[in-house]
């Protein structure tokens, strides 16, 4: 296999296969790298340089991560490779590692974005190395451009770079909902430079407008509160850990059942989950009103039997409608947040 690159930017892409949708709204996964599939240490500079010098197999997951990108691919046909593709705000220099590391895991992905970051490996512009926003908008424009037909993008990220935010004004931008003067003073508050706002608008010239984003799971590893979420609609859902995400995807049919019990086993066997923190993580999702009565009532008896809920749990809260809040504000218990927000407040993270 022949690994081509290009480069544009910061946006360095690694291609290892071609792809392209032979359908309209195609389904396809993009996935963040750091705390999201790999458990990566940026927040300090000695903290980036040990990751970097670190070797395939010593790289760490997040629990559960694999195991549920290898049950998405599990999930397509026959003969058919799972449409995923990786973003990371690591250097193009660890692509091999970071590539070696996929395989060990057993995945196959058909392209990996990085940062052209070098320059920035030093004291004086080390912020410069957690300033993802332009990054990863133009990464997503980038592949967006790439794949040319109308798909449907399944987006995973964490609440470390502000995902939540990127992968909502990827939206924005694909759909026109914000006019490009609103676009550049958005970027130019989140700190992206001239450069780079230059080329997220010539991408954004390229492409249909049509809104590719059908979900966003958000892995907090910053102790977000999950309520902070609700401003960018009930397409976001935050997790404390994999399993949420694979229930959810089950609860979306992307997944099957015995493919979620491979998660919730994984994170017990692998990473010293127990059982009565898959039933906290069950009962979370539950209270948050994101667990459907059907998909409890139909999955709950299997992970019982199966041991990896105790016997004895049984959710305790039953849920409200959700309810729709504008800051501290509740409009109504009746109400249910909207799919997608049309307005949404980018510029004050009250986090």
């Amino acid at each position: 296999m022949s690994k081509k690159f290009t480069k544009n930017g910061d946006v360095v892409n690694y291609e290892y296969f071609r792809f392209q949708p032979d359908i309209d709204d195609q389904l396809i996964y993009v996935w963040d790298i750091d705390k999201t599939y790999l458990d990566t240490k940026f927040d300090t500079f000695r903290g980036l340089i040990k990751t970097a010098f670190e070797k395939a197999f010593q790289k760490i997951n997040v629990p559960g991560a694999a195991s549920l990108i290898r049950a998405l691919e599990s999930s397509m046909e026959k003969r058919q490779r799972l449409p995923i593709y990786f973003i990371s705000a690591s250097p193009p220099q660890m692509e091999a590692k970071i590539y070696q590391k996929m395989r060990i895991d057993g995945l196959n992905p058909f392209g990996v974005f990085f940062k052209d970051n070098l320059k920035n490996f030093r004291p004086r512009k080390f912020k410069r190395l957690k300033q993802q926003v332009g990054f990863k908008i133009q990464a997503l424009l980038e592949l967006r451009a790439l794949l040319k037909k109308p798909v449907r993008m399944i987006l995973f990220g964490d609440d470390s770079e502000s995902d939540a935010v990127i992968y909502s004004l990827f939206s924005d931008i694909c759909k026109r909902r914000l006019r490009e003067s609103e676009i550049n003073s958005i970027l130019e508050a989140l700190h992206v430079l001239p450069e780079q706002r230059s080329r997220i608008m010539f991408l954004q010239s390229l492409i249909l407008d049509h809104d590719p984003v059908d979900k966003i799971y958000i892995n907090l590893v910053a102790d977000t509160d999950p309520d902070y979420y609700a401003k960018f609609g009930r397409r976001v859902l935050a997790t404390f850990t994999t399993f949420q995400a694979a229930l959810d995807l089950y609860q979306d049919d992307r997944i099957t059942e015995d493919s979620l019990l491979m998660v919730a086993r994984d994170m017990i066997t692998n990473y010293g989950f127990t059982p009565e923190e898959i039933a906290k993580s069950f009962e979370d999702l539950h209270k948050r009103g994101f667990l459907k009565s059907e998909t409890q009532n139909k999955i709950l008896p299997r992970l019982k039997e199966s041991g990896l809920i105790p016997q004895n749990f049984n959710v305790t809260f039953r849920p409200a409608k959700a309810l729709q809040k504008i800051g501290e504000k509740i409009l109504g218990i009746e109400k249910e947040d909207p799919w997608i927000v049309e307005n949404i407040d980018y510029l004050h993270d009250f986090r």
